[in-house]
């Protein structure tokens, strides 16, 4: 675990700044998955360019949303301790907080310009995946999202766990998400109507997501104490989504193919 990256001074100065290894995840994982957004989309649509204003926008959105619902996880404490609120690069994000504050924001941006939503999406969704995998290496080395403890040989000891080793349940993920998005490529040569992609990923994830975090063992907040984490109650909200929007897709095509 590496959580700061590397130190250096600003010339004519004895100010040293950190980069911290998450931060600079984050910022990777976004680029990379800019690229590739813009690769597919000149391949797939054709004519359309994107703006850089696109994913500035998503970076802003996902942010403040990741940020909002890492906050509402533990709202007293944060209350109480205000200061640690502007800690904002060295940890502290909600996946599910980022993803329901972008994909709002992100379909109002594809109609306002006249982009095909559903075939947009699910570029969007391999996007999605590449910025979360690297992401959660990021977790990983601040030392966050950590497991329960452990004596089997996956075991790991992070600086907040007291010298007792625990699941890497953010490698658990990032393995999970590389998997993910193999099995929708391979999808994507058999897809059946657009927005299918988009779709499987929301869903598989949101099976996947309750499963990791029952290994999760870092202290954060439960919709039902000790039973149903914030994180699982938002997944079992969107699987159902996902599955009401997949059938009724799926029913369309087939109609349409009649």
């Amino acid at each position: 675990m590496y959580p700061q990256l590397f130190h250096f001074e600003f010339p004519f100065s004895s100010q040293q700044v950190t980069i911290y290894t998450y931060a600079f995840c984050i910022v990777l994982g976004t680029l990379i998955a800019s690229l590739y957004t813009k690769w597919r989309t000149k391949n797939e649509l054709g004519t359309i360019t994107l703006s850089n204003n696109f994913f500035y926008l998503i970076f802003i959105a996902g942010f403040v949303g990741g940020k909002l619902f890492y906050y509402l996880e533990k709202p007293l404490f944060f209350w109480n301790n205000p200061h640690l609120m502007l800690n904002n690069f060295s940890g502290g994000f909600v996946f599910y907080g980022s993803f329901v504050t972008i994909i709002p924001i992100v379909i109002l941006y594809l109609k306002k310009y006249k982009i095909p939503i559903l075939p947009m999406l699910d570029i969007l969704a391999i996007t999605t995946i590449i910025a979360h995998s690297i992401g959660r290496i990021g977790c990983f080395n601040a030392g966050c999202c950590y497991g329960k403890p452990t004596n089997s040989i996956f075991g790991l000891i992070f600086p907040t766990t007291n010298n007792i080793a625990v699941h890497p349940t953010q490698l658990y993920e990032a393995s999970a998400l590389i998997l993910l998005a193999i099995v929708l490529l391979f999808i994507k040569k058999h897809q059946q109507f657009k927005g299918q992609l988009f779709l499987l990923y929301i869903g598989m994830y949101a099976i996947a997501r309750p499963i990791l975090e029952l290994f999760r063992g870092d202290n954060r907040g439960y919709i039902i104490d000790n039973y149903v984490s914030h994180s699982q109650f938002i997944a079992i909200l969107i699987l159902i989504t996902a599955s009401f929007f997949y059938l009724k897709l799926k029913t369309k095509n087939k109609l349409i193919l009649k």
